[in-house]
């Protein structure tokens, strides 16, 4: 208990002193052609919203949810600044997962919870798309989590959302030229199947 308090104050830290403009995920900045025109989006662990706002702005009705207080204040004010609906709640969502068949699009950027991943799935509606977005254990660059439980093995996004049909996947590790592309995240967008 008193880790996840250490946690929790970290991360709550964290978000009241960041600066700058939250960004949405990398694969939503690339991929974002991928989302519908409308629908239910969800961003979890939503961190200051990028990926809440850019959905927002194109149309979709959003909910964003993360368990760091400072993080849900940040991302309201943001979203009531641009005029956009966006409804951020406090919400751990380890003990409360979306439930089944809400959401036509669901976003994760650097947030790894495994026993989650069912649960993710199963929140899409048919037809809905997952873009994920985390750090892997073969990464080239010191960025991103330390511990290797934070940290995907090869391929092993693929495998924690085997059910859904893959549309893109990225993760290109130590291969090649590694001064170039995307190297210490894997990236996926996924279909539910109808």
């Amino acid at each position: 208990m008193a880790e996840e308090t250490t946690r929790r104050c970290r991360w709550e830290v964290r978000y009241r002193t960041a600066e700058g403009e939250p960004q949405p995920a990398r694969v939503l900045r690339e991929l974002g052609f991928l989302l519908p025109q409308q629908g239910q989006a969800l961003d979890l662990a939503c961190g200051r919203g990028g990926n809440a706002l850019l959905m927002a702005a194109q149309g979709l009705a959003v909910t964003a949810w993360d368990y760091a207080e400072a993080a849900i204040e940040d991302l309201r004010e943001r979203a009531s600044a641009r005029g956009l609906p966006i409804r951020a709640e406090v919400r751990d969502v380890c003990a409360e997962p979306p439930p089944p068949d809400t959401f036509d699009v669901i976003v994760v950027s650097y947030f790894l919870e495994r026993g989650l991943a069912p649960a993710l799935a199963e929140a899409l509606r048919p037809g809905g798309l997952l873009f994920y977005e985390t750090f892997v254990r073969e990464a080239v660059g010191s960025g991103g989590p330390t511990n290797p439980d934070f940290r995907l093995a090869p391929n092993e996004l693929l495998q924690l959302f085997a059910g859904l049909r893959v549309i893109d996947y990225r993760e290109h590790a130590r291969f090649g030229d590694t001064t170039q592309g995307q190297r210490d995240i894997a990236t996926l967008v996924a279909m539910r199947p109808a």
